[in-house]
């Protein structure tokens, strides 16, 4: 890569194997001690884009467990809820460009195919889909970036979003992109030294957070309010209370070998959490307790 006028990264030329120096806009600089080994040409939407991968010879250490620790729940309804009681709306990224979508993919199905208008109104479809793809990627880096800021511990389901798209509201669960967010916020948890956790997903809307006791409740009902306990807050909320008790009990040696409870405030390395949920193993007879 040659620099030609550093203003801003732009003015940069990279030579290409055949094609010689070619301009291009760098988003980002590279930094004193990386290099670069490959260079990978994209073509999205008539738009080219080149990434560059650079390598450096230092040991990142993985994040260990730390601080205050946060579960999130992702849904259709609200995009997440966090253990601590933040709630992101869907910003529903097709939904808003669909009707200009449908527009320009009625007159894209007019064209002769194989044709220069044809070709050109294929981009504009394109691009389209290229705006909305990234929207909703900047969206998700914006979203993990904000959960590392609220919490040093980042846990979420398990869930194999791939079968869920495939269901009756899978449309739905395309445009919002879950499977992405995951690999995302893992990614930012990691370049910042946050601790990221999967748990697992079973149950985890049908529990209390606060007393562990099963409460049942069906998809119109948005409120959790146990008849034990009597705890009562957004269906969520409670969710992703639970998927932080969960997460908790897992990075405890003793949540992993399932003898004692696992508390939040009980953790050596947790800070206490202003929600007055803690996380308890289900009671239920063992095979050994039967005989």
């Amino acid at each position: 890569m040659q620099p030609f006028d550093s203003a801003q990264g732009k003015g940069l030329h990279i030579a290409l194997p055949k094609l010689g120096l070619i301009p291009i806009n760098l988003h980002r600089p590279i930094k004193s001690g990386f290099m670069v080994k490959q260079v990978r040409i994209i073509n999205k939407a008539d738009i080219w884009y080149a990434s560059i991968n650079i390598q450096c010879d230092v040991k990142v250490p993985n994040p260990m467990p730390h601080g205050h620790p946060i579960g999130v729940d992702v849904g259709l309804t609200k995009f997440l809820a966090t253990s601590d009681g933040v709630v992101v709306k869907s910003p529903k990224f097709l939904k808003v460009m669909q009707s200009k979508l449908k527009l320009l993919q009625r007159r894209l199905s007019r064209k002769k195919k194989r044709s220069k208008n044809y070709q050109k109104q294929r981009i504009k479809v394109a691009r389209i889909h290229h705006t909305i793809d990234n929207t909703r990627k900047d969206f998700h880096f914006k979203q993990a970036h904000a959960l590392c800021d609220a919490g040093d511990m980042v846990f979420m389901e398990d869930l194999d979003y791939r079968t869920l798209t495939k269901a009756m509201l899978g449309k739905q669960m395309l445009d919002a992109g879950f499977g992405q967010f995951r690999t995302i916020t893992k990614y930012v948890c990691c370049q910042r030294g946050k601790f990221f956790g999967e748990v697992n997903a079973r149950g985890t809307s049908q529990e209390c957070p606060e007393c562990g006791a099963e409460v049942k409740k069906d998809l119109s009902i948005r409120v959790h309010h146990c008849q034990k306990c009597g705890y009562l807050t957004d269906r969520d909320v409670a969710s992703g209370q639970v998927i932080r008790n969960r997460g908790i009990e897992l990075i405890s040696t003793a949540g992993q070998v399932g003898i004692q409870n696992a508390y939040a405030d009980g953790y050596a390395y947790v800070e206490i959490s202003q929600s007055r949920s803690k996380s308890k193993t289900r009671k239920g007879t063992t095979r050994k307790s039967l005989k």
